[in-house]
């Protein structure tokens, strides 16, 4: 079982910036991709962006260039750097983990509570 605790989000103004972090923790084999999605009232959850064991990144088109993901193998984080925010950026994150139990088990997703995201113009 995998246990995540997020931090960070808040209000910001437009071209603002604000940081994401991710902690994962419990008992399990070892964790493939990490990451975050978002989703705004009314909207599906959407991909923000993701980064592999091996350091892989997958971004948004939406987020290219503004948002930065890193990741720490060692301690199981994940965080994302959000700069030039715009109000459609406006949306509940949450962050993503896929682990697996046992080396023999699935792969299972993990996502934290959500943490609010609000950027005014």
């Amino acid at each position: 079982q995998v246990q995540l605790a997020e931090s960070g989000g808040g209000l910001v103004q437009a071209g603002g910036s604000l940081g994401l972090s991710c902690a994962a923790s419990g008992i399990f084999f070892s964790i493939t991709t990490m990451g975050w999605y978002r989703q705004a009232p009314g909207k599906q959850r959407e991909l923000v962006a993701v980064v592999t064991s091996g350091g892989t990144t997958n971004y948004a088109d939406s987020v290219k260039g503004r948002f930065t993901i890193n990741r720490d193998n060692a301690k199981n984080t994940v965080s994302l750097q959000m700069t030039s925010l715009q109000p459609e950026d406006t949306a509940v994150y949450y962050c993503l983990c896929n682990a697996k139990a046992t080396r023999l088990t699935n792969t299972f997703s993990y996502w934290g509570q959500g943490t609010q995201v609000t950027v005014s113009s």
